[in-house]
């Protein structure tokens, strides 16, 4: 990973999707992948740069599926829009086996993975709209990779961070990053208050009238 990425990645450290997703909406900023989802409970947070891949619907005769793997960085995020497709996968065992050699952070999908006990067991972090057992081969390919995709209605564009845990999948604009870690920093810090005055004795409405929980992710 590059220094440039390494350091906007180390922003959102002890962060989380919730904290994240607030800040964008305090900043007035889309990026939250609507259906996207964890494929287990993860306990960590990823966060990486974002390697975007499209899929359409195959040629005749058909291309290629997965080759991309070879390009994309340690600590990289794939992010593979498949047009929500649940038909047919994207994502398999032998890509989860590979990413996981290759210290890839995790893989978010527009559509679906299968052999999921392969990345369960492996702990790779898989986020995606559900899972299936047909394969994509023949009926799709790729078109692109590295141009700007859609992933559950966010845009994503080549290393923008993403930032992904058992919540879901927040998008951060790469020229916005430190931006929207401050704001993220900022609304958790008053929140902790908000808990620490609770554990005083307060009641809630009064801990957050005081601190003013209600405007904290209103856009400014």
């Amino acid at each position: 990973m590059h220094a440039e990425d390494k350091a906007l990645v180390a922003l959102f450290e002890g962060l989380d999707t919730p904290g994240v997703s607030d800040a964008l909406d305090k900043l007035g900023l889309p990026g939250h992948c609507f259906g996207v989802m964890p494929l287990d409970n993860y306990k960590q947070v990823v966060v990486g740069p974002a390697f975007t891949v499209k899929y359409v619907s195959a040629s005749v005769p058909p291309g290629t599926v997965g080759d991309f793997i070879e390009e994309v960085a340690e600590g990289d995020i794939v992010v593979i829009d498949n047009d929500g497709r649940t038909d047919c996968t994207v994502w398999g065992d032998i890509m989860t086996q590979y990413a996981g050699t290759r210290n890839i952070a995790g893989t978010v999908i527009d559509g679906v993975c299968r052999d999921v006990n392969k990345a369960l067991g492996d702990a790779y972090p898989l986020f995606t709209k559900g899972r299936f057992m047909r394969t994509g081969k023949d009926r799709v390919q790729v078109e692109s990779v590295n141009q700007p995709v859609s992933i559950g209605q966010a845009r994503v564009c080549p290393r923008d961070i993403i930032v992904a845990d058992a919540n879901g999948v927040v998008v951060v604009p790469r020229e916005r990053a430190q931006e929207v870690a401050q704001v993220a920093r900022q609304i958790e810090a008053i929140e902790a208050d908000i808990r620490a005055l609770i554990s005083q004795g307060r009641t809630l409405k009064q801990a957050r009238e005081e601190l003013g929980y209600h405007t904290l992710q209103r856009k400014s």
